[in-house]
């Protein structure tokens, strides 16, 4: 059982603290139809220069640069489609049309767009106003060289990763498993939405939360679950959830109540460890091994506590659950927080970092402004406030008074 004042840490001290109960997860190598939203466990290189040989990046016509000169008359030898192999010799004056994408023949060096160009008829072209060497070649490795790294270890293959892998040449990609998150929401007043509601009781919509939130950021999930406050049959519905599973995020039950389940049973039956934080809202938070029967044994799986207030839910996902998905993905491409300008103030709690959710706009001057996604900031109940911003605000927890023109750093919701 949980006993004294609990540890009070900042949200840098508690993310270090439960980042230790993760490792990065195995890997295994899918083709690129399969891996959209997978993440990189291996650089991809290119298999070759891109592009492998000098092209036309223009319609036009393939010339050597010596024979031009204003209103020069060349003749027309070849005509090389996109995709031919042929290399045709140009000798003197002579000159190939050509495709977008074409193979530039190895006596040419510049392409003359088409719409340049005068045709006189009978295989003959006018070129009234010449082009300077090279224009229009795309040389072989313009892009890339042969060997280089085009996308790192922990990069999220989405449309363009994936396109560019393939330009290189790589049918697929060492990737990460996926880790199995499974969530469970906690809490005798909670029934699944369309049911009667009773006195006391309200929707679940946590669990809803978590389990697509997880699911967007490359989890898998196997089990959703809802729990009385019952410390037995909170055990027993851990034991069936955290069975298959590389992380078990809780939510409800962490505070010091007589009935918050999730602190009572870790506590007293995995050792359970619970802190304050100086967090506005997301004060109440807690981890646990939990030791869960498995095929062939038993197990010890990473228990994530968060509060049961629906912002409150929400934001410590944002700050804790996805940084414990990413470090078992090796995730390392998460766009930074950045600065924006509060339009309209407000206040906060001193000595405890208030995050608030905002809606961010761009003024002319491309000046990035913030204000409140709703008129009760980070009132931890709302269950509208995140459903309504695209963004979270961090007021530092020395401030009491965010007035108009203050920067705060914000973290973009996805």
């Amino acid at each position: 059982m949980e006993t004294g004042r609990r540890v009070q840490l900042n949200v840098e001290q508690y993310l270090e603290e439960i980042l230790g109960l993760v490792e990065p997860l195995g890997v295994e190598t899918l083709p690129l139809a399969e891996a959209a939203g997978r993440v990189l466990a291996e650089p991809v290189t290119s298999a070759d220069r891109v592009p492998a040989f000098a092209n036309s990046a223009m319609d036009g016509f393939a010339v050597r640069h010596a024979d031009l000169a204003a209103g020069v008359v060349l003749r027309e030898v070849a005509d090389i489609p996109a995709g031919s192999s042929a290399d045709p010799a140009l000798g003197p004056g002579e000159c190939a049309r050509i495709m977008t994408g074409a193979p530039l023949p190895s006596d040419a060096d510049t392409i003359v767009q088409r719409e340049i160009v005068t045709e006189l008829g009978e295989g003959r072209i006018r070129i009234d106003a010449p082009p300077a060497l090279g224009t229009h070649v795309r040389y072989a490795g313009d892009d890339l060289a042969a060997g280089a790294v085009v996308l790192p270890a922990g990069h999220s293959l989405d449309a363009r990763a994936l396109s560019l892998a393939a330009a290189c040449g790589r049918p697929s990609v060492v990737v990460r498993q996926r880790p199995v998150v499974n969530v469970m929401s906690t809490g005798d007043e909670l029934v699944p939405p369309g049911a009667p509601l009773a006195r006391g009781q309200i929707y679940e919509s946590n669990g809803v939360f978590l389990a697509e939130a997880a699911r967007a950021d490359g989890a898998e999930q196997r089990r959703i679950a809802r729990s009385s406050d019952d410390p037995d049959t909170f055990a027993a519905h851990l034991d069936r959830v955290a069975a298959d599973a590389d992380l078990v995020i809780l939510t409800g039950g962490v505070s010091v109540g007589d009935y918050d389940v999730v602190r009572i049973v870790l506590s007293e039956r995995a050792g359970g460890t619970f802190r304050h934080l100086h967090l506005q809202p997301g004060k109440p938070q807690g981890w646990a091994l939990w030791t869960a029967p498995a095929l062939g044994g038993v197990r010890q799986v990473p228990v994530l506590a968060l509060p049961g207030n629906p912002l409150s839910a929400a934001v410590c996902y944002q700050l804790f659950a996805r940084p414990l998905i990413d470090r078992m993905l090796g995730r390392t491409d998460r766009r930074p927080d950045a600065p924006a300008v509060v339009a309209e103030g407000w206040t906060s709690h001193e000595g405890r970092r208030q995050v608030v959710p905002v809606n961010v706009t761009v003024d002319a001057d491309g000046v990035r402004r913030i204000a409140k996604a709703h008129p009760r900031g980070s009132a931890s109940h709302m269950v509208s406030a995140l459903a309504m911003a695209d963004a979270l605000a961090f007021v530092p927890e020395a401030v009491v008074e965010v007035v108009p023109g203050d920067v705060l750093m914000t973290r973009s919701l996805p």
